[in-house]
């Protein structure tokens, strides 16, 4: 009987520190501060390669649409002035 307390003590302890280990995570995973390193993380993934180039053809479509829409607003304020 002393040895099925002894595993049973053991076994809730172990739950417990599991418990803790993944209350740790989420706290950290729902700090503000490691949303924003993932999500800095994640946009330069999308313009910047593993050895550090530039990736060229995520780069160019925005650069591009950037330029569309500043020219698109040039000639609109034209046109109504």
């Amino acid at each position: 009987m002393a040895s099925e307390t002894k595993t049973l003590v053991a076994d809730i302890e172990q739950t417990r520190d599991h418990l803790a280990d993944t209350i740790d995570a989420l706290v950290d995973r729902a700090h503000p501060k490691s949303i924003m390193r993932r999500t800095v993380a994640n946009l330069k993934a999308k313009f910047v390669d593993e050895t550090g180039s530039p990736r060229l053809e995520t780069i160019v479509p925005v650069v591009g649409v950037a330029a569309g829409l500043i020219a698109a607003g040039v000639v609109i304020r034209k046109l109504t002035s």
